[in-house]
């Protein structure tokens, strides 16, 4: 009697067609050999949902066995009658009913009942077939092992830094902006510039927006404070903002809460790095210098939290702290440091840099020993480097296939530059002018209007 067996590993298997089957399973042995046990998985047409029984005895079935839907037990129950060779007699008539509860009971109407429903020797595997099958197991485990200790990952130390800086920046950075309202109040009416009439168009296109220095809470405490003592002495509360001068001295009506908002952001960026390891083992001097002339890059690094590629406008907080480019024309910027700092803050936007990554590049580019002043290049280097070596870890660990990205991060890094200088010029062009320079504060007055153009 011939039984038709299901088609399995793209061949159909007869029974008694021995050439055949001893052929196909040459050919599919290592098909096979995938399986942790010589069970094959049921048909596409089987519903997963309906209960699968034993073709033998009726219990629980665990998948196709040796070409048939069986139990456990009745699964080894072939494999051993079939190696041992045993003959089976039956004790009755031949024709026993095998259930679970009594399939101990014959053994020959078992193994009659296992070779009716298509059970087949042929589909047993030999001693070394078995210990191939065991091998190539053991052998993909081995290499799955493998692939994962080789999986980049961070060390304790990268771990770590990356905590310490997260934390660093979540101290000096509330992104609630609470502390605006002891800020001088932001005024928008006054003249309508050239620069500022300019500006306006900005909005209509796909990289417009607004002001660098948008950021968190407020300062309160002495106005004689320089970089120098914020440095060494540095508190949650820092330098505050003089005393307004008469407002219609001025039309630059946005200039003194800009200012107010500048200063207040060098405090904090002050306490970020004061907490980033390695930068208080530096000498002041080096600490000064790095801070002088890298400050308004984080800053600008910073403000990219609150900038809304919607309609290009930084939002720090209500409406009374939402700025577009226009606001900040009226406090002495032109569209020379505007333009380019738009279309960094939507360039940097669109990189979609984790919180972690974000901080390591405000990290990097403190730490820069190229800058001016900077006395112990050696020194600082290496923390940058150590830092860049931290962020490509991280980088190669939580994004597949970035490898571009830090060179894309980097390339940020040098248009700062860019406008670092631009900004540095257009802050020395406003200290140089007495109505001006007097509604700027101590603070910023002695970190921008000295610097080397």
């Amino acid at each position: 009697m011939c039984v038709r067996a299901p088609v399995l590993y793209g061949v159909t298997y007869r029974k008694n067609h021995s050439k055949r089957i001893f052929l196909a399973k040459i050919g599919c042995l290592s098909v096979m050999e995938s399986t942790v046990t010589t069970s094959t998985q049921a048909p596409d047409e089987f519903d997963r949902n309906v209960p699968r029984i034993c073709g033998v005895c009726g219990d629980k079935a665990t998948g196709f066995h040796f070409n048939a839907m069986t139990c456990e037990g009745c699964k080894g129950f072939f494999r051993r009658s079939m190696k041992r060779k045993a003959t089976f007699t039956c004790p009755f008539n031949g024709n026993c009913t095998i259930t679970k509860d009594n399939r101990r009971h014959c053994q020959a109407c078992r193994l009659k009942r296992c070779l009716d429903i298509g059970m087949m020797k042929e589909f047993i595997l030999t001693d070394e077939e078995v210990q191939r099958k065991k091998d190539l197991i053991q052998r993909r485990k081995d290499e799955e092992a493998q692939k994962e200790a080789q999986k980049p990952r961070l060390t304790e130390e990268q771990r770590k830094i990356i905590n310490t800086l997260v934390e660093a920046h979540h101290k000096t950075y509330d992104d609630s902006y609470s502390d605006f309202y002891r800020f001088r109040p932001p005024v928008r009416e006054g003249p309508v510039t050239r620069s500022a009439s300019r500006a306006a168009s900005l909005h209509s296109l796909s990289d417009a927006s607004s002001d660098s220095f948008s950021h968190s809470p407020a300062e309160s405490g002495d106005s004689k404070m320089n970089l120098s003592s914020l440095l060494m002495m540095y508190q949650d509360q820092g330098a505050s903002s003089p005393e307004s001068p008469d407002e219609n001295s001025s039309r630059l009506s946005m200039l003194p809460h800009l200012a107010d908002l500048v200063s207040y952001s060098i405090q904090k960026v002050i306490g970020f790095a004061k907490m980033i390891p390695g930068f208080r083992e530096l000498t002041a001097e080096d600490q000064i210098a790095l801070l002088k002339s890298s400050v308004i890059e984080v800053i600008m690094l910073r403000s990219n939290q609150s900038f809304n590629m919607e309609d290009m406008s930084w939002s720090c907080g209500g409406p009374e702290f939402k700025y577009c480019v226009n606001d900040v024309t009226k406090a002495g910027h032109t569209l020379e440091l505007l333009e380019p700092l738009v279309k960094f803050q939507v360039g940097l936007k669109k990189l979609n840099l984790h919180e972690e990554e974000h901080v390591l590049l405000m990290a990097i580019c403190l730490l820069s020993p190229d800058r001016p002043g900077v006395q112990d290049h050696a020194r600082v280097e290496a923390l940058q480097d150590q830092l860049s070596d931290v962020l490509q870890a991280y980088i190669r660990v939580h994004h597949s296939g970035g490898h571009l990205l830090y060179a894309k991060m980097i390339q940020k890094l040098a248009d700062l530059r860019s406008l670092n200088e631009e900004h540095s010029k257009q802050y020395r062009s406003l200290s140089f002018q007495p109505e001006h320079s007097m509604q700027l504060t101590p603070l910023v007055l002695e970190v921008f209007g000295g610097q080397v153009t």
